[in-house]
């Protein structure tokens, strides 16, 4: 197995030891819960990359590199349900558009196409990553001391910045999620209305 097709795998395994920690009662869980979450997007970022550059695209990492990020987003969206820091409805849209999208590359591979991620779902999966993120920091920092509150916990109309961030980048991950779905549907209906 090759270095980024390692990276994409250890994706997975980040992803489960993140919702063992954040639902833990461990001493500062929410921040070693940002930690293992922002190497996972680290991972997320350095396997595209290295792959391109060595040259070295496998079939495994256009498939697997999707869906590595699928299940790191999804499970930390829904993690925020049951923590009730995000809304319900947010993350069912996100959660569909991502079976959604998935379902349609299987269908692709049932007919010998490998549908590569596009330019939108990049954006879209680096939205939901900083969102993630955001929301982390924003559970995080008042154990942090002096310096989480000098960096996150300044007022922004009354309310700390990180807070009106994190809010406005869960608004942004959602708009960008149902905006690339669609366009990922569309510029792919013939594969599913060929089997209508």
């Amino acid at each position: 197995m090759n270095l980024p097709n390692k990276l994409t795998v250890s994706r997975f395994g980040l992803t489960a030891v993140f919702l063992a920690v954040i639902f833990s009662h461990l001493p500062y869980h929410e921040t070693v819960a940002l930690v293992l979450f922002s190497a996972a997007g680290v991972t997320d970022f350095l396997d595209g990359k290295l792959a391109r550059d060595r040259n070295i695209i496998t079939n495994f990492g256009i498939l697997c590199d999707p869906l590595a990020d699928k299940i790191m987003t999804c499970s930390a969206f829904i993690a925020f349900v049951g923590l009730r820091l995000m809304p319900a409805w947010m993350v069912v849209l996100i959660v569909a558009r991502e079976l959604a999208i998935t379902g349609l590359r299987l269908l692709a591979a049932s007919k010998h196409v490998v549908l590569a991620a596009e330019r939108y779902g990049k954006h879209k999966t680096i939205s939901q990553i900083v969102a993630i993120i955001a929301v982390l920091v924003m559970i995080s920092y008042g154990k942090w001391g002096g310096f989480g509150q000098a960096v996150f916990g300044f007022p922004l109309f009354g309310t700390p910045w990180v807070v009106s961030f994190a809010e406005l980048m869960k608004w942004l991950a959602v708009l960008l999620t149902a905006i690339s779905g669609s366009l990922y549907l569309w510029r792919n209906r013939e594969l599913y209305l060929s089997d209508m």
